[in-house]
């Protein structure tokens, strides 16, 4: 028998990934390249009796997220550079409280700005050690939609 092979986009894997592991709370606002991860969980949390939030900005966007995952959801956003730079003050009040959360985090081309044209690893470095507070943090960086 051959094996079945599908093809997806990496947003399409991370979004799958997170259902498969519990995922039952999205709270975004979109922002290039991450929002095809906000409008798969749209559509498919409803379905699972997940819930899906869409919110004004990416501050609110994490403090939803914080909050949810207060109350007992397994919560996510998804964001990119600029909105993750906006995210830092709450996402430093998680790491310090111990709140478990997701962000993915898609990476443009270039620095977290997304000048195409310089090569950088700011946006790695901003998510290990981008908020105030000496904490751990995991930050998993898949170099292919497989590992995704």
């Amino acid at each position: 028998m051959a094996e079945k092979f599908e093809i997806m986009t990496g947003n399409e894997a991370c979004t799958r990934a997170a259902m498969a592991a519990g995922m039952n709370f999205f709270a975004g606002y979109p922002i290039t390249p991450a929002t095809e991860i906000a409008e798969l969980s749209s559509e498919w949390l409803p379905k699972i009796g997940g819930k899906y939030m869409q919110m004004e900005d990416e501050l609110a966007a994490i403090a939803a997220v914080i909050g949810a995952s207060c109350a007992g959801a397994k919560a996510m956003t998804a964001t990119s550079g600029p909105g993750y730079s906006l995210m830092q003050e709450n996402l430093g009040y998680a790491m310090v409280a111990e709140v478990p959360l997701v962000v993915a985090y898609a990476m443009r081309q270039g620095p977290c700005q997304g000048v195409a044209t310089m090569p950088a690893q700011g946006d790695i470095m901003q998510v290990k050690w981008g908020v105030h507070g000496d904490h751990p943090v995991i930050a998993v960086a898949p170099d292919s939609v497989s590992e995704v």
